[in-house]
Order: structure tokens, then C-alpha cells, then sequence
């Protein structure tokens, strides 16, 4: 059995596969907020009521907001800020008495697709998170690949390539720098987009609702986003050149992407011709805590 944890910033949820990855068991319970010992006596207990409900035990992933430096083993990058600078892997294999594997959200998330999702089958997918922020990771033959710097995949805080005049020098964003691509691409990219052409401060969703009724302003602001998401899915096809791309968090939704962005990244792609693939998700916003528990792959 794998047991798989999502550490969110609201949320932790659990889940437990069995060996062909049907899920057997689901938990769900509230993040405590700035607590990181509250944060272990969580994760814990979420592991021991798997185990208890399925009456076995199992290995464990962990999927989180941030990263384990490759330099200290302690967490760094992470929006949750109670776990930056702390051994979370360590303490918690202490807690738990074995060995924990640890990977980024994101990193879960391309491990989960590679493995049972859109990307099945394919040995070189680039996975992208479009989201409340922007999300990127790199997954070779189903196993993360987080590099030497453990920042494998970080699109989103690269400048967005061929800026035109009207978009630099881009918004501030939260790592220090401007114009970075998740500026442009999350959800409050898009939607401070639709409202610099005019519109009222509206959510993502009711944009997309008003582009599908042909609203003149709505209809803009997703043709620049598409434009915007097809250059920046360029620049990572020319360095990475991957089999799949798939989309996941709330933007992946957006139907129109899967046609229009292929479409439109010829333009930029160093190539006469683009096989690459783009595709949604298949397991929503499980891929996440699904990519935890295959962080130990089934020959393990």
C-alpha cells in the first residue's frame, strides 16, 4: 500500500493505493495555521487513521508547497511560511519510523499524470500548475526530476519571453523581480488583465462565462492570455523539447486552451513542425496527493 499526503495551505489530505492504484481510502482535515508542530501531529495522525481504515500499513509520500534544500534538508520556498528553515522530511520519519519521500506539489502533481493520468506512457512531460500562482515540474519516465538546485521546472519566475511594448516591464511579483510569467499567467494575472482593458474586477471563472457569451472584453482578455501561455509553453518546448504538457489547477478548465495553444506556439517554437502534446489533467485535484503516494513506484 502507498500512502500519499498533500500538505496545503488549508488542507492536509490523505489517501492510500493499492498496488494496481485504486484508491482504497481518502482523508481530509484542516491545516494548522502557523503551527509547524501542529503541522507534524497532523500529517501523523493522518497516516495512522489510513492505516487504521485499511488495516494495513504503508509507505509514504508527501507532497508540499516549497521544497527540501538540497544544501541544509531544510524546507525553503514554501508559502507556508512555519515550514521554511524546519527538517520536516527528518522529524517526520522520526515520527512515523520510516523512510519518507518529499516532493514539491507540483513535482506530485507531473509524477501523477506520468503515472495513471493524461500523460501515461510518455517518458518526458513537463507538468504546469495554472493556478492562485504558477506551478512547473519536469517528470522523466514517471519520476520527478527536481535537479541539482531542486528547482527543476520553475517557469513561472522567468521573465515572460517576447514581451511586447504594452506588456513590459511587467506587475511586481512576490520573488522580488517583475514581469515574471506567473505574474501574467495565474488567475489574478488574468483577471487584473480583463480589468486593464475595461472590465469590472471579476473572478477568473466569470470571465471565461463571459467570453463564452461573446462579451467583447471577456473575448480580448483570453485571446492575450492564450498568446501569453502559448509563448511561455514555447520557451520551455525549445529547452526541454517534451512528449506532454498537461494542465492542471483551476485555469486547466478553460476547454478553448487545448486547441487555440497549440495553435498559436508555432510561432515561437524552434521547429518547423510541433509534436509536443497539451492536454487537461485526468485526476483534478487529486493528481496532487496521488503523486505523493507514487513518489515510491511500484517496483518498490
Amino acid at each position: 500500500m502507498r500512502i500519499g499526503i498533500d500538505l496545503g495551505g488549508t488542507k492536509i489530505e490523505g489517501i492510500a493505493l493499492d498496488s494496481a492504484g485504486h484508491e482504497i481510502a481518502r482523508l481530509r482535515v484542516p491545516t494548522p495555521q502557523g503551527d509547524y508542530g501542529a503541522i507534524l501531529e497532523a500529517i501523523d495522525g493522518v497516516v495512522k487513521s489510513l492505516e487504521d481504515q485499511t488495516h494495513q500499513s504503508g509507505s509514504v509520500g508527501i507532497g508540499i508547497p516549497g521544497t527540501v534544500s538540497p544544501a541544509t534538508g531544510l524546507i525553503k520556498n514554501a508559502n507556508s511560511t512555519c515550514l521554511i528553515g524546519n527538517p520536516l522530511r527528518k522529524d517526520l520519519e522520526a515520527r512515523l519510523e520510516r523512510p519518507v519521500r518529499m516532493e514539491n506539489d507540483a513535482n506530485c502533481f507531473a509524477v501523477s499524470e506520468a503515472t495513471d493520468g493524461s500523460a501515461k506512457g510518455f517518458d518526458i512531460v513537463f507538468g504546469v500548475i495554472l493556478g492562485t500562482g504558477v506551478g512547473g515540474a519536469l517528470a522523466i519516465k514517471a519520476t520527478a526530476h527536481t535537479g541539482i538546485n531542486a528547482i527543476a521546472g520553475e517557469w513561472g519566475h522567468n521573465p515572460l519571453p517576447w514581451m511586447t511594448a504594452d506588456e513590459a516591464p511587467g506587475a511586481d511579483c512576490y520573488c522580488g523581480k517583475q514581469g515574471c510569467i506567473e505574474t501574467f499567467l495565474s488567475g489574478p494575472g488574468l483577471e487584473r488583465s480583463f480589468v486593464e482593458h475595461g472590465g469590472e474586477p471579476i473572478s477568473a471563472s466569470k470571465i471565461v462565462e463571459l467570453a463564452a457569451r461573446e462579451d467583447p472584453v471577456a473575448e480580448k482578455t483570453l485571446a492575450l492570455y492564450e498568446n501569453k501561455l502559448a509563448r511561455g509553453l514555447a520557451s520551455v518546448i525549445n529547452i526541454l523539447d517534451p512528449d506532454i504538457i498537461v494542465l492542471g489547477g483551476g485555469i486547466s478548465n478553460i476547454d478553448r486552451l487545448y486547441d487555440t495553444v497549440p495553435r498559436i506556439w508555432q510561432d515561437w517554437v524552434f521547429s518547423d513542425h510541433t509534436e509536443t502534446l497539451l492536454r487537461k489533467n485526468t485526476h483534478g485535484d487529486s493528481s496532487g496527493v496521488r503523486g505523493a503516494a507514487w513518489l515510491w513506484p511500484s517496483e518498490e
